[in-house]
């Protein structure tokens, strides 16, 4: 990883999946959903080491739909 603003996106990829997860981790909700949301967060780590870009705009939408109180889709 020669390329600095790649490895910067992957250290921030990395720092807001762990943030994802700590939130996902803190809902109250049922196991089952808090199951169903890490794997949503599963996915979008899978696709960063396929497609960062598309990876960082997955995990954006899924922190939006957080956000709004919106049961996030990836």
């Amino acid at each position: 990883m020669d390329d600095p603003e790649v490895a910067a996106l992957y250290a921030l990829v990395a720092e807001r999946l762990k943030q994802a997860h700590a939130r996902v981790h803190a809902l109250n909700v049922s196991a089952d959903a808090k199951t169903a949301l890490t794997r949503q967060l599963l996915i979008v780590t899978e696709t960063a080491k396929r497609d960062l870009p598309g990876a960082a705009r997955r995990l954006s939408r899924f922190v939006q739909d957080l956000d709004e109180g919106r049961p996030p889709v990836v």
